[in-house]
C-alpha cells in the first residue's frame, strides 16, 4: 500500500505533499525533524489528508499531480473529508 498525504502547519497554513509506503514511519520522521527540510523549517506536521494506492507508480503520479494543483484546489480537497483540518496522525497505527 502506498500513501499520498498532505501535511499542514495549521488550518489554511503552509502545505506539504508527499508519498510513502509507510505513513506511520514517515510521519514520525517528519515530527522528529528527520523528514524534509521544508517540513522542519515551516512546522508542517499536521496530517490533514491521505489517499491510498496499491501501486507506487500511480501514487507518485498522483503526488506530482497534486503538487501542480492551485492552492485553492488543495484546500477544497482537504476540506471535502476534513473540514476542521483535524490531525489525522492519531488515526495511524
Amino acid at each position: 500500500m502506498y500513501y499520498v498525504y498532505i501535511l499542514a502547519s495549521g488550518r489554511h497554513g503552509t502545505l506539504y505533499i508527499g508519498v510513502t509506503n509507510s505513513l506511520q514511519k514517515r510521519l514520525e520522521q517528519h515530527r522528529n525533524g528527520e523528514g524534509s527540510e521544508f517540513v522542519k523549517k515551516y512546522g508542517v506536521y499536521r496530517l490533514v489528508y491521505i489517499e491510498t494506492d496499491a501501486f507506487a507508480e500511480e501514487a507518485i503520479a498522483r503526488e506530482k499531480q497534486l503538487k501542480r494543483w492551485k492552492r485553492d484546489w488543495k484546500i477544497e480537497l482537504i476540506e471535502r473529508d476534513n473540514l476542521e483540518w483535524r490531525d489525522l496522525g492519531d488515526l495511524i497505527s
